[in-house]
């Protein structure tokens, strides 16, 4: 995995097409993170999820000169040293992983939602992945990799 930090971002070749880019396009063409993907570029599929100071967004509806100076997280570098994270280990034991299009959107969401709460609700977890579509999975492999991430997290209890 490679790491991109906010400074990285801010020393991007911020030529007049960049300025006017989306942060999704910078991202994967500018800084060769390829995590985020590009789906319907409306902001409705959550494929281009990545965290911005703490709150997960489309990439594909922020421009990216406004990500100047924040902090960036895609799922490139959620885990620093390149190995895999408590969710994304989950998302391979409980099978949340199909095609593989959606799951980097869905585990920068579910690393974003367990930053700011801990201890979800189901609806809470929900809600968090509400704005991100798999068309492979139903859903229910999903719910599970997030439950059982809360539960080793909080020594076995959800």
């Amino acid at each position: 995995f490679k790491q991109k930090t906010a400074y990285e971002i801010y020393q991007c070749d911020w030529s007049s097409d960049v300025c006017s880019s989306d942060l999704l396009y910078v991202l994967r063409e500018r800084l060769g993170l390829p995590g985020a993907k590009g789906a319907c570029e409306q902001g409705e599929c959550g494929s281009c999820t990545v965290v911005i100071d703490n709150r997960a967004v489309c990439s594909c509806l922020v421009l990216a000169a406004s990500a100047v100076g924040k902090d960036v997280a895609t799922v490139e570098g959620l885990n620093p040293d390149g190995t895999l994270t408590d969710v994304q280990q989950a998302f391979i034991d409980e099978g949340a992983v199909q095609c593989g299009f959606c799951t980097p959107g869905l585990v920068v969401a579910v690393h974003g939602l367990l930053e700011r709460n801990p201890r979800p609700d189901e609806l809470e977890v929900k809600e968090a992945l509400s704005g991100n579509i798999c068309r492979c999975t139903g859903y229910g492999r999903i719910f599970a990799a997030v439950d059982k991430v809360i539960a080793d997290r909080n020594g076995g209890t959800r």
